[in-house]
């Protein structure tokens, strides 16, 4: 797959409290099925898995590396363990769930490539939202400031940041392409947090793009 893939998106009219919600977790929702299986990798507070639970319906069941976000989850009456997707989700059996999900949480991981291949083991289709380290502005960062970028979607200073893998849409769409899956939908969101025009080439995305989320499947 050499161009970003032209993929209809948009978001739905559903009269949960939005606003109150970080607009890639509205995109994630609005791929999400009905009454289907939710396993959310690196839940944090239960943010996504309760608004995915009273907005679709859904079976919904996190992992979570830090207590806190446990404890918040348990507090709001999900189902949620303490557990690191680097380790943990080799215990997971096959097509145990219809979507697995990881937000914002991918380039955290110590092997993204190992986490990704899990999720489209376990899952019937894979999830994921990520900051665009492309960004026209992060690019700008490091060529006229000589530094890594602080940006609001990457708002840690390089000391002190869970970031340790970085990548751009593309890379992430060679990545799919090793794991042999498919790109059923992807939604590349501006410094706004609208949606990019999705007949734009990929390169588009790329530049303009802050962050992306694509729902993904295996080809097999």
């Amino acid at each position: 797959m050499s161009d970003m893939p032209t993929i209809a998106s948009s978001l739905s009219k559903a009269p949960i409290a939005r606003d109150a919600a970080r607009v890639d977790l509205l995109v994630v929702a609005d791929m999400v099925a009905p009454k289907t299986r939710v396993l959310d990798i690196g839940c944090g507070d239960g943010t996504l898995l309760r608004l995915l639970s009273e907005e679709r319906g859904v079976d919904a069941r996190g992992i979570e590396l830090s207590q806190r976000g446990v404890n918040d989850c348990v507090a709001k009456g999900l189902s949620v363990i303490q557990g690191d997707a680097d380790t943990d989700l080799a215990d997971y059996p096959d097509d145990g769930f219809d979507y697995v999900i990881l937000s914002q949480t991918l380039q955290a991981t110590r092997n993204p490539k190992k986490v990704l291949a899990d999720m489209l083991r376990i899952g019937r289709r894979a999830i994921v939202s990520f900051p665009n380290f492309g960004h026209w502005k992060i690019r700008g960062q490091i060529v006229l400031r000589g530094r890594m970028p602080i940006t609001e979607n990457l708002p840690c200073a390089w000391y002190d940041t869970p970031n340790i893998h970085f990548c751009t849409i593309r890379d992430f769409v060679a990545l799919v392409d090793e794991l042999d899956a498919r790109i059923e939908r992807a939604v590349a969101l501006d410094r706004f947090g609208a949606p990019m025009r999705v007949s734009a080439p990929w390169w588009v995305w790329n530049m303009f793009g802050e962050q992306a989320v694509f729902l993904l499947e295996r080809k097999n």
